[in-house]
């Protein structure tokens, strides 16, 4: 006689926790390394991904992967490399720290983002990592690799929603929607947010849905503490916001047949997601600690061989990622042609790396709020839709920034940009910079047409005025200062286009006035007047950039190369002061007005690039080549302010320094960039300049070239820098090779970024 075996069903349920619940893939490494079934699944918020992704058909081993990938720090912290990003559409850097976005409506009523985290790269990651899963289970949960159910939370009539059909990305994105950190989706025409606010352990969720005979529950978040602490804890204190919105997870709900799993993550935080690897031992030590148990209570088992025949049978269904068709609602007819034509429609359909492309050239575009793609599978084609919800806004982005430095060079930066989008996009912004060393203005205007081949038209006006004397100490008198007052003015006219989505090509003309006022003898008294150059002129320019990098100031990633070829045209013209120079008994004789027409060619070649790393080591480079045959002006000083400068350390604009100038140099140097820790780096950086035929100062003022590569100088400069949300906090000790030695320490928080001037 034979009696029929009994098929126990286990299910698993997985607890919500933030960067916790990344201990939920040890405890799945743990019970396939065992064969113990797998038949059913729950999961809220982190619990709820990785439960979604082992129901996708994806192995421990691979949600391990994904998980230690650098793409995954970026889906949580809401950034995005520049290899997805679009260059040509990216607005000049800035100083800014702090961004205000704000929407217009028609009663001028002011609102600010109501989320922390960009959701950008997790919104398309997820699409990625589930509708293939969702299009062969016909967004039916049960039909999934290993049937599942999700917990999100409808905040308005306060009760939790349990998801088990429709697209698993949206409902994976839904679960984790933590307030305030990430922006709320639609599900099924409601807001929904993080399950964790009203079901954060489901197991009431796996009896009611699947009524396993087993529950094993994975618990990685605590809502009670055994002592409440008595004094300011400030790590308790930043964990507050996700640890208030966390329903408390009973233990008793798996039942008296069940098992619990509890990893010790007491010394880990909700919000970090950087010790992966860690986290995931936690989750797998705590399991392996109840393996007895659950091996008693488990009297199934499955074989390794033949589960992962089960799982290639179910990816081999897999429909591939190809694309029909792209679609666009929440937008006007002239608006949705805007985005259309971003797209590549040289083919009938579209592979992922076009539709990639196509969304983060879109979300480059700073006109849009809310950008949120979807995708869907047509059974009838066999492929997908791509389907972006984009809602554009009249927006107005405000930035603030600047920075605050040891040496009076410190300034403040405000920022305003207004966006408004139809058949065209069209932005227009007015900067201002204020400090002792540095003022400016700018106002700029920029068009862009999403042809096939995209274009923009750009146009700014910009006042700049450096004051060199000002950076001379506040309270300590310098026995050498510089007298040295620039003032430059132009109006610029731009044409842009892309050569792929980090390079672009510039051709450019613009009006210039210089206005530079100096001593000719770096001397003054009261009663002195300055000499003064006026250029007024023209400038042509085509340009070639490449832009790459994954900071805009202290990289440690990335390339930036420029190629540019100018022309310039104009009138010098030059008015003595009344400073004279005593050589011996005879007093130099003061020049009369004059004026001079000027023309030269200028051709730069730089290029920046991180180009080597080994663990925690970076290596890159600078080099820079100047060619000009840019005549001499009608003094020393007058010729050195004219002519091409290297900058090479952080702080070289703000010193004026002779012996960087030239109208033809080769400079370069090396970058060693050592990461201490997150987010703090030793930079160690060394320069040469090797000018072609330095400037030589004859007599009072007179000037001329000395016999080609005579000389050569040096800069350098070592220090700390720690990058806060608030920008760099750089601390270094930097050298120059000058007539008066300009080395000291250098502390500065944020940027120390300015306008390009206009020979620039």
């Amino acid at each position: 006689m034979t009696f029929p075996l009994y098929a126990q069903k286990v299910g698993l349920v997985l607890s919500g926790g933030g960067a916790k619940g990344l201990a939920h893939i040890g405890t799945l490494k743990a019970l396939e390394e065992n064969n113990i079934p797998i038949d059913y699944i729950t999961g809220t918020s982190m619990g709820g991904i990785v439960g979604a992704m082992y129901a996708a058909g994806y192995s421990p081993l691979q949600i391990e992967k994904v998980a230690l990938s650098p793409e995954f720090q970026d889906w949580v912290s809401g950034r995005f490399k520049s290899d997805f990003s679009y260059f040509f559409q990216k607005q000049p850097i800035n100083p800014s720290i702090i961004t205000a976005k704000l929407s217009l409506d028609t009663s001028l009523r002011i609102s600010l983002r109501p989320h922390l985290v960009n959701d950008i790269p997790l919104n398309f990651a997820l699409l990625e990592l589930f509708s293939q899963a969702s299009a062969i289970s016909k967004d039916n949960f049960d039909n999934l690799f290993v049937p599942y159910r999700c917990m999100v939370s409808d905040v308005l009539s306060q009760t939790s929603i349990t998801v088990k059909k429709g697209s698993l990305a949206e409902a994976v994105r839904a679960t984790m929607t933590v307030p305030l950190i990430y922006r709320p989706i639609k599900l099924d025409g409601k807001y929904v947010f993080d399950g964790g606010l009203y079901n954060n352990f489901p197991a009431d969720v796996m009896k009611k849905e699947f009524n396993p005979d087993m529950i094993i529950g994975a618990n990685v978040s605590s809502k009670t503490y055994n002592e409440y602490p008595k004094n300011r804890d400030e790590r308790l204190m930043n964990r507050l916001m996700l640890f208030m919105f966390l329903s408390k997870s009973d233990s008793t709900l798996i039942g008296d047949n069940g098992i619990y799993i509890q990893p010790n993550l007491k010394e880990y935080n909700s919000t970090n997601f950087n010790p992966v690897e860690a986290l995931i031992k936690q989750g797998y030590d705590a399991t392996m600690a109840n393996m007895d148990e659950i091996k008693k209570k488990t009297n199934r088992r499955v074989s390794t061989n033949e589960l992962a025949k089960r799982r290639d049978a179910f990816n081999q269904k897999k429909p591939d990622l190809i694309f029909s068709n792209v679609t666009v609602i929440g937008v006007n007819t002239e608006q949705k042609k805007y985005i259309e034509r971003l797209f590549k429609r040289d083919q009938k359909t579209f592979d992922l790396t076009d539709i990639k492309r196509g969304y983060y050239k879109l979300v480059a575009d700073e006109t849009f709020e809310t950008i949120y793609p979807k995708i869907s599978y047509n059974a009838i084609s066999d492929s997908y839709n791509f389907e972006i919800l984009a809602q554009p806004t009249k927006s107005l982005k405000i930035d603030f920034g600047g920075n605050i430095s040891t040496r009076p060079i410190s300034n403040v930066f405000l920022g305003t940009q207004y966006n408004y989008l139809n058949r065209r996009s069209y932005t227009f912004g007015l900067n201002l910079y204020s400090g002792r060393f540095y003022e400016s203005v700018q106002m700029t205007g920029r068009i862009d047409f999403p042809s096939r081949l995209p274009l923009f038209l750009a146009a700014d006006v910009t006042y700049n005025h450096f004051n060199y004397y000002k950076t001379s100490s506040i309270f300590i008198e310098n026995p050498h200062p510089t007298y040295i007052e620039q003032s430059d003015r132009k109006i610029n006219l731009n044409i842009g286009m892309p050569l792929n989505r980090n390079t672009r090509i510039i051709v450019g003309t613009a009006f210039v006035n210089n206005n530079d006022r100096y001593s000719p003898n770096n001397t003054f008294a009261v009663g002195d007047e300055l000499e003064k150059t006026i250029l007024n002129g023209s400038r042509s320019t085509v340009s070639f950039e490449q832009y790459t990098f994954n900071r805009k100031q202290y990289a440690n990633r990335g390339r930036h190369f420029l190629f540019s070829a100018n022309y310039f045209t104009g009138r010098e013209s030059y008015t003595p002061g009344n400073i004279v120079g005593i050589s011996g008994s005879t007093i130099a004789a003061k020049v009369p007005v004059t004026k001079k027409f000027r023309q030269w060619v200028n051709i730069k070649l730089s290029d920046e690039n991180y180009f080597l790393r080994i663990n925690k080591y970076t290596l890159g480079y600078q080099a820079e080549a100047v060619f000009s045959n840019q005549p001499l002006f009608s003094n020393y000083y007058s010729t050195l302010l004219a002519a091409p400068a290297f900058y090479p350390l952080q702080d070289s604009k703000s010193i004026f320094l002779e012996n960087f100038r030239a109208t033809t140099y080769l400079a370069g140097g090396l970058k060693n960039v050592y990461s201490l820790k997150r987010n703090l780096d030793l930079r160690v950086e060394g320069y040469v300049f090797i000018p072609h035929r330095e400037f030589e100062k004859i007599g009072f003022q007179d000037v001329k070239h000395r016999s080609p590569f005579t000389k050569w100088h040096y800069a350098g400069t070592a220090g700390l820098v720690y990058h806060t949300p608030l920008g760099p906090i750089s601390f270094s000790y930097n050298i120059y090779d000058n007539p008066i030695k300009r080395n000291g320490v250098l502390l500065h928080l944020g940027y120390l970024i300015y306008n390009k001037r206009s020979l620039e």
